[in-house]
């Protein structure tokens, strides 16, 4: 059994957590920033930078205490190397290397959407290669072939905003504030979601792509007419949300067959009703649906302890003088997508 010690700084949460290669969670710390970017709308990196740099330290050491820990006895640390905001990525990855310098031990440089693709193994001991994953969070919007550790094949990505984007999105224009993806769950269920004429951007596309950008644009268009009730435009865009993300995986299944599993991961697989549509289209192409629970969805540092727990055991460890990446794609080979371009 090996521990490894996990840091996530990519965005605007900082975290540490201490995992082991049986899947036993010894601590986790995380420290949001939601009071210093909501008055801003949205995460300013430059201050997600600063705090990541004052809290990290603090926090990997209140880890290893919880843990009952020293350094000594982890096996590796794990850090976040991309792709995310570069600021924040390089303060987890220097803080990843000084430790595992200062104890002798190897590095793992995590890629964050690797986190997200493998948490769903933290949680389920019965999940197994491969699987059909749906990678949903903030800055991602993909569909990827799962066949082991590094290995993924992307079927589909955004051509413009990721789904999680567009929540935030509409929830800025709505003037709910942030976090937005929650604030729009919880004021689309007293709204009606056919109230509200709004896209489904590609759907019935030839193209295997998401896109989110228009749906935006509709939910600014009627915001603005002033005819209709922002509970209502809530659950208008959260449905057109969830059959675009429908249709664009039945397509998928269409094209390249079913995997025993279907497998959401991401900040956005979080939101209840895309969890019950992944549900029932899991049933009608008798697959097994599997999500970690909602904690484990949001950036954390377990999913990159884990992340790199796989990895270890894999013998894949990395030089100190590996590069923080803000763009790091998970399937370097993929076709690039029209309109993509580094975000693919």
């Amino acid at each position: 059994m090996s521990i490894i010690l996990g840091i996530e700084s990519s965005c605007d949460e900082t975290a540490a957590a201490l995992v082991t290669s049986n899947r036993k969670i010894l601590a986790h710390k995380l420290a949001g920033q939601e009071a210093a970017h909501a008055p801003f709308g949205g995460v300013v990196p430059e201050i997600a930078a600063r705090a990541h740099a004052e809290i990290l330290t603090p926090l990997v050491e209140a880890a290893l205490a919880e843990a009952e820990l020293t350094l000594d006895q982890v096996d590796a640390i794990a850090a976040t190397a991309g792709p995310g905001l570069i600021g924040g990525v390089m303060v987890g990855l220097v803080t990843g290397k000084a430790l595992a310098m200062a104890a002798g031990k190897p590095l793992v440089a995590v890629n964050h959407l690797e986190g997200h693709a493998l948490s769903p193994r933290l949680a389920n001991p019965d999940l197994t290669y491969p699987y059909l994953l749906l990678l949903v969070s903030g800055g991602h919007c993909q569909i990827l072939l799962v066949e082991g550790v590094g290995q993924y094949r992307r079927l589909a990505t955004t051509i413009d905003d990721a789904a999680g984007e567009a929540f935030d999105k509409t929830a800025k224009i709505l003037g709910l504030g942030y976090p937005g993806g929650p604030k729009v769950e919880e004021l689309a269920k007293s709204g009606d979601a056919d109230a509200v004429p709004l896209p489904r951007p590609l759907k019935g596309s030839k193209e295997p792509h998401f896109s989110f950008a228009g749906l935006k644009s509709a939910v600014v268009r009627a915001h603005q007419s002033g005819t209709y009730k922002p509970e209502d435009i809530a659950a208008a865009f959260q449905q057109a949300t969830v059959d675009c993300l429908k249709d664009r995986l039945e397509k998928a299944i269409r094209d390249h067959g079913t995997a025993p599993y279907l497998v959401v991961a991401g900040g956005v697989a979080a939101n209840s009703a895309i969890r019950s549509m992944l549900e029932q289209l899991a049933s009608e192409y008798d697959m097994q649906f599997t999500a970690p629970p909602l904690w484990l969805c949001t950036d954390n540092a377990a999913m990159i302890a884990w992340a790199g727990a796989e990895r270890f055991a894999s013998g894949l460890t990395d030089p100190l003088d590996f590069v923080a990446r803000p763009r790091w794609p998970l399937d370097p080979n993929a076709e690039k997508a029209r309109g993509a371009g580094v975000k693919a």
